[in-house]
């Protein structure tokens, strides 16, 4: 139930870890399809450039800690019911780009 709390508290993540655990997530997806850092950051409407410094750790966008940093305050049946709420607003008013 806290598995996923503790190992926050536990390391030192840096946003390109959530990056790279993302992206692989992504690609585990589609059946380990790999999907280039082109076509992820134009699924998220940045430019490549921006998505490799993300991957990296060259630039750091603030609000992600922040984001993951509460949902590591939830249980995991409270953490996926807010990605799933998320994930319909974002399919709703279309903020991401999606092949599906």
């Amino acid at each position: 139930m806290y598995k996923y709390r503790n190992f926050l508290y536990n390391i030192t993540m840096e946003v390109s870890d959530i990056f790279n655990i993302l992206h692989n997530a992504v690609e585990s997806k589609y059946m380990g399809k790999k999907i280039s850092q082109s076509a992820m950051a134009k699924k998220l409407g940045v430019s490549m450039r921006t998505y490799q410094d993300w991957r990296l750790g060259n630039s750091r966008p603030g609000a992600v800690m922040a984001v993951f940093t509460m949902l590591s305050e939830l249980d995991d049946d409270e953490s996926a019911f807010v990605l799933n709420k998320i994930k319909k607003l974002i399919k709703k008013d279309g903020y991401a780009k999606s092949d599906s």
